[in-house]
C-alpha cells in the first residue's frame, strides 16, 4: 500500500499516513464478516481480556486429524467463512431450521494471495450437490456415513464446523487454513453498530419470506434490511440461491468501500462497541480464537481493500435430476481450484457460461451493476 494519504482524510500531515494504513486495515475483514481488523491499532490492550471472553472457538485441526488435503506452503492462506442461520435465541423469529436448529445459510472460500495484497473470494451456493465425507455428528453419538449427493450446507446441519471444513476441503483439495462463523444475530447488530450500509437499488425488492421491501432508490440499510438482503432469494431472478449470492456480494463490497468513512478509529467509545458486537458475533478455529491472535492476522492484510477483491461463485449448473439444485461444472470447477492452488487468479473463463452468469445478470438489473 503506498503511504500517501488519500483526498478526504483528515488529521494532520504526520497522522494521515497512519489513518490511510488503518482504514485499509479495516475493510479485509469486513467481508469475511469478523471485523478482525476493526481492532487493529486502536489501542484496545486495556479490554482485551474482555474481547477475548467474547470469542467462541473450535479446534478443527484436533477435529479432523491428519487426513486432510497437502498444506501448500506457498505464502498464500485460505479460509472458510460461514454465516449460520441458527434459529436459536433471538434468531427464532427468522422460522425454524429443522431439529439441528442451524445450516450454512452463507459459505466461502476467501483465498489471501502471497504477500497479502489481493484476495479471492469463491462463494458456494449452499444448494450445490457435492460428494460428503463421513463426518461425526456435532452431539459426539457416532458418524454420519459420506453422502454422493449431499447438499454443501447440509455438512454444517449434520456435524457442524469441522464438518462443514471437511466437506470444503473434499470439494476443493484446498486445506483450510482457518474457520470464521457469524450468525444472523451478529451480522445484524454489527451493521447496526456500523451505522448502516449505503446501497442503491434500480428496482424494488420485495421478499416476504426474507421480510425486505425496497423501493428503487438509494438506502440507508439498518441491520434487519442488511439481513434481509443478503437472505433474499424469491425477490430477484427465478428465486434460485444463485442470484443472491451476488447480492452478497454487492452488499459486501459497500459495506468495505463505506466502513472506512465512518470515523472508527476518533470515536473510542464506537470503536469498543463495534469490536465489542463482532468478537461476540464470531466463531473461529483456534488458530484465530484471541484479540492478539485476530489483530495480528489482520496487520498481515492491512494492504488489502474492496478493489484488491476478485469475487466469483462456483460454476455450476442445474441439476438435470433435480431443478432445485445445482452441480458444479467439473471443468470449470477444476478449473477455480487448480488456480487458488497454484496461487494465481481465477480465469474469467472458468465461470463464463455458467448458471450463475445468469443470476448475476438478473441482480445487476435490481443493483443497476452496483
Amino acid at each position: 500500500m503506498a503511504d500517501e494519504a488519500t483526498n478526504g482524510e483528515s488529521g494532520s500531515p504526520g497522522t494521515g499516513d497512519r489513518g490511510a494504513a488503518r482504514r485499509r486495515a479495516l475493510k479485509i475483514t469486513a467481508w469475511v464478516l469478523s471485523a478482525v481488523v476493526l481492532l487493529g491499532g486502536a489501542g484496545l490492550g486495556y479490554v482485551w481480556t474482555k474481547l477475548d471472553g467474547n470469542l467462541s472457538d473450535i479446534d478443527i485441526d484436533a477435529a479432523l486429524g491428519s487426513d486432510r488435503p497437502e498444506d501448500l506452503d506457498n505464502g498464500s492462506t485460505d479460509i472458510l467463512v460461514l454465516g449460520s442461520d441458527s434459529r436459536k435465541g433471538a434468531n427464532k423469529k427468522y422460522g425454524s431450521a429443522g431439529e439441528s436448529g442451524s445450516r450454512s445459510d452463507t459459505a466461502m472460500i476467501v483465498h489471501i494471495h502471497e504477500g497479502r495484497r489481493k484476495a479471492t473470494v469463491v462463494s458456494i451456493p449452499r444448494d450445490t450437490l457435492v460428494r460428503r465425507p463421513a463426518c461425526d455428528r456435532k452431539d459426539g453419538e457416532g458418524t454420519h456415513p459420506p453422502a454422493r449427493r449431499a447438499m454443501f450446507n447440509e455438512a454444517y446441519k449434520i456435524g457442524g464446523p469441522a464438518c462443514a471444513v471437511k466437506t470444503a476441503e473434499a470439494v476443493s483439495g484446498i486445506r483450510m487454513d482457518h474457520y470464521l462463523e457469524i450468525d444472523f444475530t451478529g451480522f445484524k447488530e454489527l451493521v447496526d453498530e456500523l451505522g448502516g450500509v449505503e446501497l442503491t437499488t434500480e428496482e424494488r425488492i420485495k421478499d416476504k419470506k426474507s421480510r425486505l421491501d425496497l423501493p428503487p432508490g438509494t438506502h440507508v440499510l439498518d441491520g434487519e434490511q442488511a439481513l434481509g438482503l443478503v437472505r433474499t432469494r424469491h425477490a430477484i431472478g427465478n428465486g434460485s440461491d444463485l442470484g443472491r449470492i451476488h447480492l452478497q456480494q454487492a452488499f459486501l463490497k459497500a459495506l468495505l468501500d463505506q466502513v472506512g468513512e465512518i470515523g472508527l478509529f476518533s470515536d473510542p467509545g464506537k470503536l469498543y462497541g463495534v469490536a465489542d458486537t463482532a468478537t461476540r458475533a464470531l466463531t473461529t478455529d483456534s488458530g484465530l480464537a484471541g484479540v492478539k491472535k485476530l489483530l495480528d492476522f489482520s496487520r498481515s492484510m492491512r494492504e488489502i481493500g474492496s478493489e484488491d477483491l476478485e469475487m466469483i461463485t462456483l460454476p455450476v449448473e442445474y441439476d438435470p435430476e433435480d431443478g432445485n439444485r445445482v452441480v458444479p461444472l467439473k471443468d470449470k470447477t477444476r478449473t477455480v481450484w487448480d488456480a487458488l492452488r497454484r496461487d494465481r487468479p481465477v480465469p474469467d473463463s472458468a465461470t463464463e457460461g455458467s448458471a450463475g452468469d445468469q443470476a448475476r445478470e438478473d441482480s445487476d438489473e435490481v443493483l443497476g451493476g452496483s
